[in-house]
């Protein structure tokens, strides 16, 4: 996606709602700079409809039904970012408040007087977050006060800075190398090696050693804002960027000075901006959310050869989930699309719908409830400021309509 020749990153929206629609505007990635631009969405009414129509369903009671379960709003700021882990959700907002709620209501909350929470992810007892300054943070909540959350550190630390500021530790190892320049738009996490990547609208990623909270290596790993990055499986980290690339990388070495990420290949090349990222929980497919609406997604069983496309938004797609055999693509047009995967084959089976602005962000966890059912509980994150729970089966009837791009079947809009 361009305007005036240059490109747009993530979409990162203000915008003020009225009776019937809303405006738009595009932060650009161009860290030099803060004014927003224009965006081809702005043109698009907010609330175009759906095309989806439920199967009949022949009153069967009995059939398994995705259902909205209730909706959390505080209103202090737009949501950008979710986490799941258990019985906890932790939202983050441009309130620079990391809220934590339990059974539908607030249980916790912890501040950072840091600008907008773009990323969070959680790992055993810790909550990592992705702030407007570059810095990543890291909670945790009290062993004698479950409630009480306190900060345990930051990535890089003031010190950390400060002595390579003064003193680098190689030709390449500046304060600029261990610190990002922009924004911190996304995290991923491998526990396994204890790793965590951090991307930024400065075009980096960056990967730090979770045990001494220093950063091991940077990658300048595309022209413009990197939006998404996923480690999975057998080293491989993925990449999304705004220039409209995805790129595959892959770890190699282990210790400080020998660990590097390689690059492999790139998945997708086109003009509209890559958004989000996910991969399914074995790693065997990718996912890929664009700014023209379109998911595509690649096979690793088979060298990662493109898959296909799902064609199911008419804005952009802006976040991405995956659980066990389901997808999940949250948008600009308000609508989250639920997609069956049967082999290579994806079916839309459900869309959810109930928010009143874009969705942002999107964490999925198997109900407790439920281990042989099939079903997930799905937390939605809007910038109508709202969050909303859905429970969704992987058993629930599939919709009569439904738009699906399989191994080039159709005429794909994506140059690539």
């Amino acid at each position: 996606m361009r305007e005036g020749g240059r490109r747009l990153s993530d979409p990162n929206f203000s915008f003020h709602f009225s009776d019937t629609d809303g405006e738009i505007s595009d932060r650009h990635s161009d860290f030099s700079g803060n004014e927003p631009v224009g965006s081809p969405m702005m043109k698009s009414p907010w609330n175009p409809g759906t095309p989806w129509t439920m199967a009949s369903l022949d009153e069967d009671s009995s059939c398994p039904k995705n259902t909205l379960v209730g909706s959390l709003v505080r209103e202090e700021g737009h949501i950008y970012s979710l986490a799941a882990s258990g019985d906890l959700l932790y939202t983050g907002s441009d309130s620079k408040n990391i809220r934590v709620w339990k059974n539908m209501q607030e249980f916790s909350a912890f501040k950072s007087n840091s600008g907008l929470v773009k990323a969070i992810i959680v790992s055993g007892e810790k909550i990592f977050t992705g702030h407007h300054d570059g810095r990543v943070r890291v909670w945790k909540a009290s062993s004698k006060n479950p409630s009480h959350y306190h900060r345990v550190g930051t990535f890089p630390s003031v010190f950390g800075v400060f002595g390579v500021s003064i003193r680098p530790i190689h030709r390449k190892h500046t304060a600029v190398w261990i610190k990002h320049s922009d924004v911190i738009s996304c995290l991923s996490l491998d526990q396994e090696v204890g790793l965590l990547y951090s991307g930024s609208w400065d075009r980096t990623f960056k990967v730090w050693k979770m045990s001494t909270s220093k950063c091991v290596e940077s990658v300048k790993a595309h022209d413009d804002a990197v939006n998404s990055v996923i480690s999975t499986v057998e080293g491989f980290v993925f990449t999304g960027s705004a220039d409209g690339s995805v790129k595959v990388w892959k770890r190699e070495g282990k210790g400080r000075k020998s660990l590097k990420h390689i690059y492999v290949k790139t998945l997708l090349n086109q003009e509209s901006a890559v958004t989000a990222l996910t991969v399914s929980k074995n790693g065997s497919f990718v996912y890929s959310g664009t700014s023209d609406g379109i998911v595509n997604f690649w096979e690793r069983e088979n060298q990662l050869a493109h898959g296909g496309l799902l064609n199911g938004h008419k804005l952009a797609v802006l976040c991405l989930s995956a659980a066990g055999s389901l997808v999940f693509s949250g948008s600009a047009d308000k609508m989250i699309c639920v997609w069956k995967r049967e082999g290579l084959i994806h079916t839309c089976m459900s869309v959810l719908t109930g928010h009143s602005g874009p969705v942002k962000c999107l964490a999925v966890v198997r109900e407790m409830e439920s281990t042989t059912a099939r079903r997930w509980k799905v937390y939605s994150g809007s910038l109508d400021k709202s969050i909303k729970v859905w429970s969704v089966s992987e058993l629930a009837p599939v919709m009569q309509q439904m738009t699906v791009v399989q191994n080039g079947s159709q005429v794909r809009s994506a140059k690539y």
